[in-house]
């Protein structure tokens, strides 16, 4: 993992796809007259063991009173994690 606190930490690209794009293929696809198919894929990394030890701070409005010294250590890996 190459996350680094300070350089492009706060940056998150979930892999989401834009209403509009979605427009422009079914677009294409009906001034073509193109078939088009549907496919679920499901995303296995999202809740993956990490085989890295990762640590992260208490989450802000979950920070455990008289603990807020004490880390998260995370054995599964996080939605947008780098």
């Amino acid at each position: 993992m190459n996350q680094k606190k300070g350089v492009k930490f706060d940056e998150i690209f979930p892999p989401v796809v834009k209403m509009s794009s979605i427009q422009v293929i079914l677009g294409l696809t009906t001034s073509l007259d193109l078939e088009l198919e549907q496919l679920d894929v499901k995303i296995a990394f999202l809740h993956s063991d990490l085989e890295e030890e990762i640590y992260m701070n208490q989450s802000e409005g979950f920070e455990v009173q008289s603990k807020e010294h004490i880390v998260c250590r995370l054995k599964k890996s996080l939605y947008s994690l780098k």
